[in-house]
């Protein structure tokens, strides 16, 4: 019709015709120069068996007689159709491509673990020596499922296809041996690394009934992964490929995938160990030998108790170890490990317990870190760092903890309360709060010194005046807020408690890494479901009833609870201020997350605790139902509040922001050594909702909400932080208690309270002000409550501040609060200071706001005990008369 043949030459030299794309015909023809044979449907002239071409794909061809619906659908489907899967023959193959009349997918999604892979459509290599009813039927069988195909006559052509397409299926003849060895076949093409992957199958002769099963074992061996009776029905054949695809194929795909894990693992800086459940090593990276000093050969297959170990490690951390991996719990620490050469390194670990089939533990896989690479780096960063942080010897011996009177030297907020510290002077003072705000001189000494600055700058020659600029930038920072350490004769309790609180711990960092082993629990299932708040057990719904009063009693709770009363008290409060209306969420989820954070905390904390979340949750309701607070905030800021105290210390580990950066610990790391924990429980928290819709109680809040509600969340967590202590409560005072003073005094105020708590609404600063001071009285409200409690509380925090200086000690960390030492400690001491230091104003300046004289009166008498306790030199929390009994 005016368009040439195109023309093809193959390997041997023959040239090969194929017709115009515009013939009508359903069978394309393909001519060379002598005689005529058929060929899988293509019409080709030869008189030369071997110039059949090696490799063909198979299109456009006659279907079986069986097939003649199909048959006549392919013909219907009109030239267009049938030309487009014109085939391309070639020297080696022919081009491969998919009917169109297969409805299957072109591709597939596959989720392996975390990976999502994409399966394209299966490729089918047959090898046959010549064409037959089976050839056929499995041609037909790849067309119905949409599978690519190729044909090969030849070893080599088989291989080299192979090498080209890489073919998931190859199906081999095995049925004469006459035309070529199919064994043979198969071991040239296993002997290629492609063929790791590749399912091969055997057509073997069908046996007649009187002949005996032959056995599988030459197959297998030989490379063959299954066997095929001979059975040409295209039904037999399709139902075998696809059994094929949906078990060794699919399973090979996802092995497959393995390859890109591994090299990954291969490059990775981290040391890598992966151990069977018996704890026979079967994987290491190269991290893994350039650190331990091994080669891979010599670990893989060993068990690990036939590698000699270190002798600085204690039985205790060992016996640690196979109690959380055991469990199937991921265990995370220090360890000492002994290389090749015979030195022993110090690692950070982390071993976690792999669970596979039947539920049971199946590997474990360690990642091991180096703390201290080099002796010369640590001898300059301990250098540099004694150069930063103490100049010489004499004035760090000096100035390292030393902070007596300074907060009457440098905070305003202490300027009347704190010159005696005896018990009848504290109930003199105890007048009226407002009073008292208002006849301080709170501005911070700082401000005035930068304004005196700034005048002076005026009249300055330019060399001063640029010497007082620079001056002025040290002066603006906020950490000039904070009192200064003094240097005069100090109370030891008052220095450690206080240095222990508001410092980061980078001044005596020790060249002694260490990570605190934390297990954090990202599921709740190993807990029982609570009950709604409606039916809960009689002897909890008892103790609820009475949850709006300051006296409610926080251990009863936890007793009958099993120490889990914050999902209990959560549910009550909750509902109280009706946080699940506001969140658009049901009570199952909100108890699932409540459940969820209260597995989080460690039960093992003596202080820190789901008991003291409840108790600061409790207190923060209780703040939330007085007036002026209840005025000045909005529905959002009560469940950000009521939010922010239930998941303000979780997963605390017990342990000081201090230690932690003394420590080097990888949460010290992450955050930078500043507001380690708080930026942890914030973000642990929201990590934690996140991960399951069960219990993510923010999913029904549109986006502009959620994000003003967790900006909320977010500050006053980290309000918890103590070393802005004294700029917070100086803040509040400032913007909040001096306002309020004034106008309550003034000749000429005539407001009410109503519209005093509106005007401050009208400031969101000062709504974040209210916030952060609320929660923070919340957080460090044991002193004023009853007396029977604050005891209780006082010994829980006392117990995890000698466990910390005990693990201080016993890891050769700096300790950062030597007085808490359980064997000298004055527990009364301690309190009275933290009382002076840190209670007394902050508890002044809130009360002035929200009026609370139940919490300044247990305030004044526990302040009483612990004097007339210390007054005895007595250490412990009771009178000797009590302790007797």
């Amino acid at each position: 019709m005016g368009c040439a043949p195109s023309i093809h030459v193959s390997h041997s030299g023959v040239i090969y015709c194929r017709d115009s794309e515009e013939s009508n015909s359903p069978h394309q023809t393909t001519t060379i120069s002598q005689g005529t044979t058929t060929l899988h449907g293509l019409f080709v002239k030869t008189d030369a068996a071997d110039s059949i071409p090696s490799v063909l794909a198979y299109q456009s061809r006659q279907p079986p007689p069986s097939a003649g619906p199909r048959r006549k659908e392919r013909r219907e489907s009109g030239g267009a159709s049938a030309r487009s899967r014109t085939p391309h023959c070639c020297s080696v193959e022919a081009e491969t491509q998919t009917s169109s009349s297969s409805g299957k997918a072109s591709y597939a999604e596959v989720q392996v673990g975390p990976m999502r892979l994409t399966q394209y459509p299966i490729q089918v290599l047959l090898i046959f020596a010549k064409e037959d009813n089976q050839s056929n039927g499995f041609w037909w069988a790849c067309d119905r499922a949409g599978y690519r195909c190729n044909v090969a006559w030849t070893l080599e052509s088989a291989l080299e296809c192979f090498l080209d397409k890489h073919q998931e299926i190859i199906v081999i003849d095995h049925r004469n041996s006459k035309y070529f060895d199919a064994e043979d076949i198969c071991r040239s093409i296993r002997a290629t690394e492609l063929s790791e992957h590749t399912v091969i199958l055997a057509v073997v002769p069908r046996k007649s009934a009187d002949q005996e099963e032959s056995s599988v074992l030459p197959l297998l061996n030989a490379g063959f992964d299954r066997q095929f009776m001979e059975n040409s029905s295209v039904t037999a054949c399709y139902n075998e490929l696809v059994q094929i695809e949906h078990g060794e194929v699919r399973s090979q795909f996802k092995l497959r995938a393995c390859n890109a894990v591994f090299t990954a693992l291969d490059h990775c800086q981290e040391a890598v160990e992966i151990t069977s459940e018996d704890h026979v090593i079967q994987y290491v990276n190269p991290a893994f030998e350039r650190m331990m000093g091994y080669c891979k050969g010599e670990l893989i297959g060993k068990e690990l108790t036939e590698l000699p170990k270190s002798d600085k490690n204690s039985a205790d951390l060992l016996d640690n170890i196979n109690t959380f991996i055991k469990k199937g719990k991921e265990w995370q620490g220090v360890y000492y490990a002994r290389r090749k050469s015979g030195d022993s390194i110090q690692q950070h670990v982390k071993i976690t317990p792999v669970v596979g089939q039947g539920g049971k533990i199946r590997h474990f896989v360690s990642l091991k870190r180096l703390h201290c690479t080099n002796e010369n780096s640590k001898q300059l960063y301990k250098s540099h760092r004694e150069d930063k942080y103490t100049g010489d010897n004499s004035q760090s011996e000096s100035s390292s903890y030393k902070c007596k009177n300074r907060r009457k030297d440098s905070v305003d907020v202490k300027s009347i309360t704190s010159q005696s510290s005896d018990a009848p002077s504290l109930q003199t003072r105890r007048y009226s709060s407002m009073a008292r705000i208002h006849s301080m001189t709170i501005e911070a000494p700082i401000t005035k010194v930068i304004n005196i600055i700034n005048a002076a700058q005026e009249n300055s020659p330019i060399t001063v005046a640029e010497a007082l600029d620079r001056v002025l930038e040290i002066l603006r920072t906020t950490e000039l807020y904070s009192p200064q350490l003094g240097t005069k004769d100090e109370d030891p309790h008052t220095s450690d408690l206080v240095g222990g609180l508001m410092n980061d711990g980078l001044r005596r960092l020790s060249g002694n890494e260490y990570v605190f082993s934390k297990n954090i629990n990202l599921s709740h299932t190993h807990l029982p479901v609570p009950n709604t708040i409606s039916d809960v057990p009689p002897c909890i719904a008892e103790l609820l009833d009475n949850e709006e009063s300051w006296d409610f009693n926080i251990f009863e709770l936890e007793a009958v609870t099993n120490k889990r009363p914050l999902v209990y008290l959560g549910l009550k409060v909750f509902s109280r201020f009706g946080v699940s209306e506001f969140l658009n969420c049901s009570e199952a989820t909100l108890r699932a997350w409540l459940q969820v954070i209260e597995a989080n905390y460690h039960s093992s904390n003596s202080y820190h605790n789901s008991t003291h979340a409840a108790d600061v949750l409790h207190a923060t309701a209780f703040f939330l139902g007085k007036e002026r607070v209840k005025g000045s905030l909005d529905h959002l800021d009560e469940v950000a509040a009521l939010i922010a105290a239930t998941i303000h210390d979780v997963d605390h580990p017990g342990r000081t922001n201090s230690f932690l950066c003394n420590a080097g610990s990888e949460l010290a790391v992450l955050y930078n050594d500043t507001a380690v924990l708080e930026s942890h429980h914030t973000a642990l928290a929201f990590q934690l909702t996140m991960k399951d819709s069960k219990y993510n109680i923010f999913k029904n809040i549109d986006r502009n909400r959620y994000r003003t509600l967790r900006q909320a969340i977010i500050d006053m967590v980290l309000a918890t932080e103590m070393t802005k202590h004294f700029e917070h409560v100086n803040k509040f005072v400032n913007s909040i208690n001096k306002p309020m003073a004034s106008e309550e005094t003034s000749p000429h105020s005539e407001g009410s309270d109503t519209e005093c708590t509106a005007n401050i609404k009208n400031f969101p600063d000062n709504q974040t002000l209210i916030k952060r001071m609320m929660i923070k009285c919340a957080d460090v409200a044991n002193p004023c409550r009853p007396l029977e409690l604050c005891i209780e509380w006082a010994g829980r925090i006392s117990e995890e501040y000698f466990a910390q200086t005990d693990e201080e000690k016993r890891q050769g960390l700096p300790v950062v609060m030597p007085v808490f030492d359980r064997n000298t400690c004055s527990i009364p001491k301690s309190q009275i200071s933290f009382i002076d230091y840190f209670i007394t104003d902050m508890f002044d300046a809130w009360d002035a706001f929200a009026h609370l004289p139940v919490l300044m009166q247990h305030l004044a008498n526990n302040y009483k005990h612990w004097k007339t306790l210390d007054d005895l030199k007595c250490k412990s929390l009771r009178l000797p008369s009590e302790n007797n009994n």
